[in-house]
């Protein structure tokens, strides 16, 4: 009985391994679509998570969406592009900062 529970439990785990594979592989225009929004979003909580927003609002959700949503309006108000350039600035400067502290641990 339990040679054959271990059978099954190995198939189910070739047969997971499989759909897995067919599933990164899959060349549908929606799967590919599906998979680019994916990365995109993942991309864009590593970078919540890079700033350290995460761990200074202790992984609040409501926070992180209210702060959001005080970002949005301010990009709506009038002086939205101008705030833009600024942070702009600031993060491509944070990113060659952190580029070069890799850079020369190499």
């Amino acid at each position: 009985m339990a040679a054959v529970s271990e059978a099954e439990r190995r198939t189910t785990a070739a047969r997971h391994r499989l759909e897995a594979q067919r599933a990164r592989f899959d060349t549908r225009a929606w799967a590919v679509k599906r998979r680019e929004r994916t990365r995109h979003l993942i991309e864009l909580g590593g970078l919540v998570q890079k700033a350290g927003l995460v761990d200074l609002t202790r992984d609040d959700r409501a926070a992180l969406y209210g702060a959001f949503l005080t970002l949005a309006a301010m990009l709506k108000a009038e002086d939205g592009e101008h705030t833009l350039a600024l942070w702009r600035r600031g993060g491509k400067r944070a990113f060659e900062v952190e580029a070069e502290g890799k850079n020369g641990q190499s």
